[in-house]
């Protein structure tokens, strides 16, 4: 891990124990081509473990540049296979105008929102629904990003690549793309192989979105 990042590791372990378990910690490394998962605590809330990939409203903020506008963005909806619906905070670490990490609280939110929805169904009442930027969804590989990624354009899993067609397979990488899912290492490579094509065409299609 980045030198630079080592404060932030003991954050990590003072964060996760002082806001108890149910708040999930994770530090991200942004210095490495993977931008992984350096340091987590209470990950049974996510089931991620250290050497995860990033999430896809992490690199959805990497590729809108969101950390050039501002220091962080709260209460964001997040998704876990683990836990459900969780409520996510991250925090854009820079040096100068670089941004090196990201500190991440995801907070098990779904058993306070069922004690919630019951006390407002006695009252007969109900949450009218806030604004969000989308669900952000937790995943441990990079087949599992892409295929998350993939079926958050389609959506539909599964769904067989012969079944597209050359052009719904170009908005595919296109949506790809601007979701920031190319700057994971290996993810033409992954992406090619989920969409039944070559990293050629994955390749030649990037370079058809840049003209």
């Amino acid at each position: 891990m980045d030198a630079r990042l080592e404060p932030y590791r003991t954050l990590v372990s003072f964060l996760g124990e002082a806001l108890g378990p149910d708040y999930e910690v994770v530090l991200h490394d942004l210095t490495s081509e993977e931008g992984t998962i350096a340091a987590i605590v209470n990950n049974n809330i996510s089931g991620r473990t250290e050497g995860a990939p990033l999430s896809n409203m992490a690199l959805r903020f990497i590729h809108g540049k969101v950390y050039e506008k501002q220091p962080y963005v709260a209460g964001y909806q997040g998704a876990s296979q683990a836990k459900g619906r969780l409520r996510s905070s991250t925090m854009f670490i820079k040096d100068g105008s670089e941004l090196i990490g990201m500190l991440c609280i995801n907070f098990d939110a779904a058993k306070y929102s069922r004690m919630a929805q019951e006390l407002l169904a006695l009252c007969g009442a109900h949450q009218e629904p806030g604004p969000t930027l989308g669900v952000e969804n937790f995943v441990s590989s990079l087949p599992d990003a892409v295929q998350a990624a993939i079926t958050d354009v389609t959506g539909t899993a599964g769904l067989p690549p012969d079944r597209l067609t050359m052009d719904e397979k170009i908005r595919i990488v296109e949506d790809l793309q601007q979701a920031g899912i190319f700057y994971m290492k290996g993810a033409v490579s992954e992406v090619a192989a989920q969409l039944g094509s070559s990293e050629a065409t994955i390749y030649r299609y990037l370079s058809k979105l840049k003209d």
